[in-house]
């Protein structure tokens, strides 16, 4: 009965599976589609953060921030956990700023970093680029709108033997659109003149106007008036 429990021990060591872990021999990875960089002002200065740009060493991402369009500072916010790597960073970011663009040597070493780093980074200097054409072309566009838009400026009253004169002149930019006598002399002579003036100020596109006969007075007040007007538009 002694000599049956060995080989009953063997029976049932020989029932227990046997595992086996295989570890994966795939260490190829593929860069994903990079997204967009964004970006956002702060005192001045502009933070553009690259895409991720994954590699077999691990992911990479960089953020640079831009003063106009001088790079003043990068920072990696991904990176392969690898001593060549941590090496490769400062060395990287020393030869973007002084070569201010991401044609940069590859660091000894560190060959797949470089090439992300170099990347993400052009991703954030063509996004600053972007940002600051973008930002030009509203302010030309602001200063277009403005220098088409209406305004109306008032001249001085200028006192004649005759009564006082003042014309209010409305801009169209830089043109003459329409003028208005707000004051003038109550006279016949005077009120046969004002429309003779402003037609011509409308085709002259200015105060140099001949005198209308029998006007004279009315004439040169009129002139005075307007000419402080075109110079206050000014």
């Amino acid at each position: 009965m002694k000599r049956a429990i060995p080989a009953l021990v063997l029976s049932a060591a020989a029932l227990v599976p046997v595992w086996r872990y295989a570890p994966s021999t795939d260490t190829t990875s593929t860069a994903e589609p990079a997204p967009s960089a964004s970006a956002s002002t702060s005192s001045g200065a502009t933070v553009v953060t690259g895409p991720t740009i994954d590699t077999e060493k691990g992911p990479v991402q960089v953020q640079a921030t831009f003063q106009g369009e001088k790079i003043t500072a990068v920072r990696f916010l991904q990176q392969p956990d690898h001593p060549q790597t941590e090496a490769a960073v400062p060395v990287l970011i020393e030869e973007t700023l002084t070569a201010q663009s991401a044609e940069i040597d590859t660091v000894s070493g560190a060959t797949i970093t470089s090439d992300a780093y170099r990347e993400s980074l052009q991703a954030t200097i063509d996004e600053n680029g972007k940002a600051a054409a973008s930002s030009d072309s509203a302010a030309g566009d602001s200063e277009a709108a403005a220098q088409n838009a209406s305004r109306t400026v008032a001249g001085p009253t200028v006192g004649t033997s005759k009564g006082d004169v003042q014309v209010q002149v409305t801009f169209e930019g830089d043109e003459i659109a329409a003028v208005e006598m707000l004051k003038q002399p109550n006279h016949p002579q005077t009120e046969a003149a004002v429309p003779v003036l402003i037609k011509e100020t409308l085709a002259a596109q200015s105060a140099d106007l001949d005198t209308v006969s029998g006007a004279t007075i009315t004439s040169d007040g009129y002139r005075e008036s307007l000419q402080a007007a075109i110079d206050a538009k000014a």
